[in-house]
């Protein structure tokens, strides 16, 4: 067990066995604040069948806003060091360390959250060995959206030397090879960034608007964009997870896993759409590529696509993650 895991009490179970049932408190560490649609959609979920499973011998206490550590990049570390029980990090905020699960954001391997999520649970063998950790749950967000201030994005050319903010090293690679300037920021920082003029643009799922208040200083949004999803985990300290009776192990495997990933993919996928009239309501313009913008966009993409399944990450070839994501 770590430092950080709390044993909360030792409860006498019957006068004559003498028996005695230690509860178990995880500590659970994030740096978005406790309204953040992955609690609802992950975190109280894994917590409330982990506690219903146990019959309250493993529970999960909350550090939101970065409590534990505010640094979106260091997350892993957290984790890894013993500084929490259970961490939530973003893979490609750290893509030298995790290639492979950041690989969900090529174009074509996924077009829905869900389907991005089903992608990563099928890569699994694949990715499990980017993680000195126990694997709580992974999925992924939307396909990106397109947010500007001051420029509509109607077409290819649209792109041209606008400096947009993207959230990982390969959307960078594609946005620029429709002639995009990709920077990256962090999302702290994205709203004021666009509303001073520091960037042009902003590529995020359709719910981050909302979670951002990116409706503020917007007044575009372009949806429709051939690309894929972010990677997202929830991992556990090995020492905190091997320090589990048999029984205990069973409750945290069939408490996380595939199943619990898919679900809340489900549930924040129903949120964009809300996000999205929120955005609509704030008088901020919806505008959805034509099928003729969305092949040209996607015949840019093949260079880099190329480019991507020729190379090494982690040993294994970009062509093969692909294929593994794909369920080919």
């Amino acid at each position: 067990m770590t430092l950080k895991r709390a044993i909360l009490a030792t409860v006498a179970l019957g006068v004559l066995s003498g028996a005695a049932l230690a509860e178990t408190e995880f500590t659970l560490s994030y740096f978005m604040g406790p309204k953040h649609r992955f609690n609802e959609a992950f975190f109280t979920p894994f917590a409330d069948k982990l506690a219903k499973l146990s019959g309250g011998e493993l529970t999960v206490k909350q550090y939101a806003g970065g409590t534990l550590n505010s640094n979106p990049a260091l997350q892993y570390s957290t984790v890894i060091e013993g500084v929490t029980d259970v961490a939530f990090g973003i893979s490609s905020y750290t893509y030298d360390l995790f290639p492979i699960s950041s690989a969900i954001s090529v174009p074509g391997v996924c077009d829905s959250g869900i389907d991005c999520t089903e992608a990563l649970w099928r890569a699994k063998d694949l990715i499990e060995g980017e993680f000195n950790a126990k694997l709580i749950a992974m999925w992924s967000n939307e396909p990106m959206a397109i947010v500007t201030r001051d420029k509509p994005i109607r077409t290819l050319e649209d792109f041209k030397g606008l400096k947009i903010r993207v959230s990982s090293n390969i959307e960078a690679d594609f946005l620029s090879a429709l002639g995009a300037a990709p920077v990256s920021q962090s999302v702290s920082e994205i709203n004021q960034n666009l509303a001073n003029g520091t960037i042009d643009a902003i590529a995020i799922d359709p719910t981050s608007i909302r979670d951002f208040k990116l409706y503020e200083p917007a007044n575009y949004v372009t949806l429709g964009m051939p690309t894929s999803g972010l990677a997202f985990w929830l991992l556990m300290n090995n020492q905190s997870y091997e320090g589990l009776s048999d029984e205990g192990k069973a409750w945290v495997g069939a408490a996380s896993g595939r199943e619990l990933s898919v679900e809340g993919a489900e549930a924040t996928e129903t949120m964009a759409e809300g996000a999205l009239q929120v955005a609509r309501d704030a008088g901020v313009e919806i505008i959805t590529l034509s099928p003729e913008e969305t092949a040209r966009i996607t015949e840019a993409f093949a260079a880099p696509l190329a480019a991507f399944k020729a190379q090494t990450f982690n040993g294994v070839s970009g062509a093969d993650i692909y294929a593994a994501m794909k369920g080919e």
